[in-house]
């Protein structure tokens, strides 16, 4: 019970109203860690849905992923680029030579994800990651 004249507090007031727009802090997207297992590649890619602050993109670590560690941004653009974020320049080449390709060979299913996967269930993302094309 609140005491009279003193506002609410604590989780309830940082929730938007049922369709509202998120509270400020709270940002929704879903991600994906694919590993060599998966891809075919050395290190971790990271896959994830839309963000507001960028467009459609990747990341390549070249081992596992840091919480803004130093990594490969690649963009899905036709054709895709990269953007080095701190890795030693032979280790961004090496990424890029593998990545690139990778990215360019998946670019369709990788935007779906990008542009709908915040929808999707657990077997339509499993499926998703199931679907992608290994590197040759």
């Amino acid at each position: 019970m609140t005491a009279v004249g003193v506002p609410p507090h604590g989780f309830a007031e940082a929730q938007a109203p049922v369709g509202g727009p998120p509270a400020d802090d709270d940002e929704m997207f879903d991600m994906v860690n694919l590993s060599t297992r998966r891809t075919g590649l050395p290190g971790t890619i990271f896959v994830s849905t839309r963000r507001a602050s960028h467009g459609p993109r990747i990341k390549w670590f070249p081992g596992k992923p840091e919480w803004e560690g130093p990594c490969l941004v690649v963009t899905l653009e036709d054709p895709p680029r990269a953007i080095n974020q701190g890795l030693p320049a032979r280790v961004a080449r090496d990424g890029e030579a593998v990545a690139l390709p990778w990215a360019a060979r998946n670019r369709d299913a990788l935007l779906r994800f990008w542009h709908d996967g915040l929808t999707w269930d657990s077997d339509e993302v499993q499926g998703f990651i199931e679907r992608l094309a290994r590197s040759s």
